[in-house]
């Protein structure tokens, strides 16, 4: 009798017993745990301080899901910052091709790309060029666009073979360019999960070894895209399934972060799959999720742009 009892349980205790389990599984996945502790970490830090990083719990999203036109099926990744065209450049994975867009994400052109097979991430380096990361093929190219580039092919520029040859679909999503130090950051989305760098990628292909960076304490599940700071030295890091970005200082310590859940830090909505971030000249941050949607977040008053459809 007393072991049926044991194992007899009423309704409202399994119901009770399924939210527990339901609860330790959502803070294991989004780690919200490490979150608690940053945050409460991060509430410490001086004025002096703040004004120092880049200070994300200071930026509130100006453009809500702005859909870039023209690009629903093709799958936008990636996002850059040219100051020389003040424009934006994105990568498209299902139909691969590199994609110019105005501020206010109008799209500007866009040129195919062959001989890619997942293009991922793409980032403006050293002298105005633009490297383009592709997953699959664990690669990184790197060329100069002209203003009259009507198409590019890999095969006519030098790659660099990024390594993980066991990676698959689990390879490099994130790059951005450390003019400070003058290489390539990446981002490795897991299996291993991590930052790493690559010396200057010449004219005659990228030379030097990928090296680890610390990144232990980024408490996130993937990276999907990385963007670099010049005035403060530190990393902005996209996770799209922990809906976090991060910011790294220079030894890859967490500094500030925001959630990109709907109802915080201005957002109406989620952003869904967060492919791609990068900073304009004046310190606006922009997120691109997939397929088509543009995210825009500033810290003063909100950046003048035309009426966006949501």
């Amino acid at each position: 009798m007393p072991a049926k009892r044991f194992g007899f349980m009423r309704p409202r205790h399994l119901l009770l017993l399924s939210l527990v389990v339901a609860t330790a599984l959502l803070v294991s996945f989004l780690r919200l745990d490490e979150r608690a502790w940053f945050w409460l970490r991060e509430g410490r830090l001086s004025v002096a301080e703040q004004q120092a990083s880049i200070w994300l719990p200071g930026y509130r999203a100006v453009v809500q899901g702005r859909a870039l036109i023209g690009l629903e099926r093709d799958e936008t990744s990636g996002l850059t910052y040219n100051p020389a065209s003040d424009t934006l450049f994105a990568v498209t994975g299902k139909n691969p091709q590199l994609v110019e867009l105005a501020l206010d994400g109008q799209v500007l052109r866009r040129i195919p790309l062959s001989g890619f097979s997942d293009p991922e991430g793409v980032e403006v380096i050293s002298g105005g060029r633009l490297a383009i990361i592709d997953e699959r093929r664990r690669s990184l190219t790197a060329f100069t666009l002209e203003a009259d580039t009507q198409s590019l092919d890999a095969a006519d520029y030098p790659s660099f073979d990024l390594g993980f040859a066991d990676a698959g679909n689990k390879g490099f999503e994130g790059i951005a360019w450390d003019s400070l130090n003058q290489r390539v950051l990446l981002g490795k989305e897991r299996g291993p999960l991590g930052l790493f760098s690559l010396p200057f990628p010449g004219e005659d292909g990228a030379v030097g070894v990928v090296q680890a960076l610390p990144s232990k304490r980024a408490f996130v599940r993937d990276i999907s895209s990385l963007s670099f700071d010049a005035r403060t030295g530190h990393t902005l890091v996209l996770s799209d399934e922990s809906r976090l970005l991060l910011e790294l200082d220079a030894q890859g310590q967490p500094v500030s972060f925001i959630s990109l859940i709907g109802g915080l830090n201005g957002l109406h909505r989620s952003i869904k799959q967060a492919e791609g971030v990068t900073m304009d000249a004046a310190g606006n941050i922009y997120i691109v999720g997939e397929p088509n949607l543009l995210y825009v977040f500033s810290k003063d008053a909100p950046v003048e742009l035309p009426r966006q459809v949501d």
